[in-house]
């Protein structure tokens, strides 16, 4: 079984639907499948979309007022355009289901089903024009280290001593500064961690363009969300954050952001990234970054930490969770600053979050069993907040 997809650009899925689909929220993605199975296969538009939008509706929304001749003439384009069931053995089948507009990344979940059968594919494409925070030929080919350097664990007690013994925080470029720490481990790669993430509302960050940074100062003088505002820089491993990600929340002022680095280490073959995150609760101007704003962090870090946790045990592709000490303890009377001058306390852990594209219910999630009562610290850290 060999599948594809991508998603259109508002321009694009004008140009080919004839009408402006972008201004009814409407986002074509084009699916392709090749069935090399000996049954017939029919694809699951919910995956794709829960409230996906059936061909006619939306050509009747076009329509409108129009003639009948005009409704036949958008029902009969729109049709043409679609993905139909079933994928006949042997056979190739592609059209396109309408979603909801997503910005930036679209995650596309293709469910296939047959007679006693069922394929799962998880896909990322990149809505054209969307100027992402990273390149997905560098981040996802794994290919940033030799492959002599790559180790790749399999004894968890061995994987612990590797993670504890990485930096404590992110630092300035030239490393002579310690900023956020170093509060996450993510265990996983395009078909299991990033697709849980992306279902759980989870979006990436823009550059620091120009367009993206006049979009910035107008959502935060008209205090709107903006999903995708890009992050300031910092530093591991000699480079800033390969990618990094965020969950918006009511205006820019409040989101939860992530900052996530490609390590060289592997776990069971999965790739290991070493994050950073926290809970942005105000923005303000400033001149020390290309965006001239700056986020102020909820100094609880251990919150954010723990509000991810419980986050992604709901996305259904975690499997296993831990943690390992990080740093010293910096208690809320005497807490650390970071790098813009904010203030933080947290008990000095990281978390460990390890994931499977198979999916894993609450009760089937695992925990490493690294050490006992206060140095295991618990399931979650900063559960107990």
């Amino acid at each position: 079984m060999l599948v594809k997809a991508a998603t259109l650009s508002a321009e694009e899925s004008q140009s080919i639907y004839g009408v402006a689909l972008a201004s009814k929220g409407v986002q074509p993605v084009w699916i392709e499948v090749h069935n090399g199975d000996d049954r017939s296969y029919f694809l699951l538009s919910p995956g794709l979309d829960p409230n996906f939008f059936p061909p006619s509706e939306v050509a009747e929304t076009f329509a409108g007022a129009e003639s009948q001749r005009a409704l036949a003439t958008l029902d009969l384009r729109f049709s043409e355009l679609a993905f139909h069931n079933p994928v006949l053995p042997g056979q190739t089948t592609s059209g396109f289901v309408l979603t909801h507009l997503d910005e930036g990344v679209k995650f596309v979940q293709v469910d296939l089903v047959a007679s006693r059968r069922a394929r799962t594919f998880s896909l990322f494409t990149m809505v054209p024009g969307f100027q992402a925070d990273y390149k997905t030929s560098r981040v996802f080919s794994f290919d940033i280290y030799p492959r002599e350097e790559i180790v790749n664990y399999t004894d968890d007690e061995a994987f612990r001593a590797a993670l504890e013994a990485l930096p404590c925080c992110a630092t300035n470029e030239d490393g002579t500064k310690n900023g956020d720490p170093l509060n996450l481990v993510i265990v996983g790669g395009l078909d299991d961690a990033f697709p849980a993430l992306v279902r759980r509302g989870w979006t990436p960050t823009e550059q620091k363009w120009s367009g993206a940074i006049m979009k910035m100062v107008s959502s935060f003088l008209a205090g709107k969300p903006y999903v995708n505002a890009p992050v300031s820089d910092l530093y591991l491993f000699g480079r800033p954050q390969d990618l990094a990600l965020q969950k918006a929340r009511d205006t820019i002022h409040e989101r939860n952001h992530l900052r996530l680095w490609l390590s060289r280490m592997r776990y069971h073959d999965k790739p290991v990234w070493i994050g950073q995150i926290s809970r942005d609760i105000g923005i303000r101007f400033t001149i020390h970054t290309p965006t001239f704003t700056t986020h102020k962090i909820d100094p609880d870090v251990d919150e954010a930490r723990a509000a991810l946790t419980e986050d992604m045990a709901y996305s259904e592709n975690l499997v296993k969770i831990g943690a390992v000490k990080a740093s010293d303890a910096a208690p809320q009377d005497t807490p650390r600053e970071n790098l813009t001058g904010d203030p933080y306390y947290t008990d000095g852990f990281r978390v460990v979050l390890v994931f499977d594209q198979l999916p894993t219910s609450l009760s089937g999630i695992t925990f490493f069993q690294w050490g006992t009562g206060n140095d295991s610290h618990g399931a979650i850290p900063g559960a107990d907040r």
